[in-house]
């Protein structure tokens, strides 16, 4: 509590927003253990064992790094130097995200080097590559609007091919948890 979530919960109170990010968590879960690849979790405060994340699906790592792109970098690095070809990040705040659209990212790595899912915040809720490109963890201003945007621009200036996925919801602040509750309740 106190440690996550914390745009929510400036607004909503740190109590509901842990609830929140509890949920996020368990669907995130649930929803990954049916895609088909192997699957790693990179703890931020330690690996915890017995959670949400079945030990016999999930490979547990601790994030090592001190921004969220080093994080990033250095896990899709760590992936990669363990002989993976195609390698896909998410995060664990999109209710939209579905094991089909993960499974899809992986398949577009055939054709393409990266791939990428916007999010309506201007950020992304997928990264994935078939190549290691350190570059796309550089230079950025992490959790803002133009976080997409820059990607966008590094995989191009390295006339990297790329394709995009469909543009969905992140649960960040009140707002985005009010319009979550009101697409999900009609």
């Amino acid at each position: 509590m106190g440690k996550v979530k914390t745009r929510l919960a400036s607004t909503v109170g740190n109590e509901k927003a842990l609830a929140i990010y509890h949920s996020l968590l368990t669907y995130t879960a649930r929803m990954t253990s049916m895609v088909h690849c192997d699957k790693y979790v990179f703890y931020a405060d330690g690996v915890s064992k017995q959670d949400s994340w079945d030990d016999t699906v999930f490979s547990k790592m601790q994030q090592q790094g001190n921004d969220l792109g080093e994080r990033m970098q250095l896990a899709f690095n760590y992936i990669f130097e363990n002989g993976y070809k195609k390698v896909v990040i998410i995060g664990t705040d999109c209710f939209e995200l579905t094991e089909t659209i993960i499974e899809r990212a992986f398949a577009s790595l055939d054709s393409y080097n990266a791939v990428i899912g916007p999010s309506a915040d201007g950020g992304y809720y997928l990264l994935g590559m078939n190549k290691y490109y350190p570059f796309l963890f550089a230079g950025k201003s992490w959790s803002t609007d133009t976080v997409f945007k820059d990607s966008i621009a590094d995989l191009s200036a390295h006339d990297i091919p790329y394709v995009t996925l469909p543009v969905l919801h992140d649960i960040d602040t009140e707002a985005d948890w009010n319009q979550y509750q009101i697409n999900n309740n009609n």
